[in-house]
């Protein structure tokens, strides 16, 4: 076949290096070797055609081989694949009780860490309740000392008062005079205060009587009839005006 393609492959060359003939399509080629070539062609494609026919011929051969190959690779690859998915399935479930037993055994260590933790907590408790207890005894005790001390103490203030009962009744008499002499001095700057009070509620009254008035003359001279005599100007400074009325200085 090789030598069929070469052949043809000369054949073109010559033919496209050929002298062209003039006002025609044609051209010059050498027959010799244009024969040559178709001569190789011929002796050479029979020999081809008994390749080809051979190939024909063990084509069921070959196809039968290459489906025995074939199932033969399916059941290899089948067989490998279920040899891979059991040993992954062993393999996982080697690695679930590994991690089963790595959580029970973590497990197990919480629990006793947390007994441990317990006990000790439970001791911590116990001690620092007899340490407390023991501060509050010792602590009560000095609360009853002190009382004691405190009692005796007073019991001897009150015979040392006692005997100061002379100066005692002179400072309640003192105490007495201070009391009463309080007392009239607020009964006087009470007196003075109402009296204050009174004359400044006074002073309001009256300025607020002055300017009620005030303003009724105001509200007349707008309600005057329109055209009319022109309304007197109204001082509103009027009704502020201070004067000396029964000794006191009224606005």
């Amino acid at each position: 076949m090789y030598r069929v393609f070469e052949a043809l492959d000369e054949l073109v060359t010559i033919v496209e290096e050929a002298r062209g003939v003039p006002m025609t399509s044609g051209c010059v080629v050498p027959r010799g070797d244009v024969l040559e070539l178709l001569d190789d062609v011929r002796d050479a494609i029979p020999a081809e055609l008994d390749d080809a026919q051979d190939v024909l011929d063990h084509r069921d051969e070959v196809l039968t081989k290459a489906r025995t190959e074939s199932e033969q690779s399916v059941g290899s690859a089948r067989a490998e694949a279920e040899q891979t998915v059991s040993q992954a399935r062993a393999e996982a479930e080697h690695m679930l009780a590994e991690a089963r037993a790595r959580a029970e055994r973590m497990v197990s260590e919480a629990q006793a860490e947390a007994e441990r933790t317990v006990t000790a907590g439970r001791r911590e408790y116990e001690d620092l309740v007899g340490r407390s207890q023991d501060e509050a005894d010792r602590m009560i005790q000095a609360g009853r000392t002190s009382y004691e001390r405190a009692v005796e103490e007073g019991r001897a203030e009150q015979a040392r008062q006692i005997e100061q009962t002379e100066v005692v009744r002179a400072a309640h008499a003192e105490a007495s005079r201070l009391v009463d002499s309080a007392n009239g001095e607020s009964d006087r700057l009470r007196s003075e205060c109402d009296a204050y009070v009174d004359s400044k509620l006074a002073d309001f009254e009256e300025l607020l009587g002055r300017t009620l008035r005030t303003v009724t003359k105001g509200r007349q001279q707008l309600r005057g009839p329109i055209g009319g005599p022109a309304p007197v100007p109204f001082d509103y400074q009027d009704g502020y005006r201070e004067e000396e009325v029964g000794g006191r200085t009224r606005r």
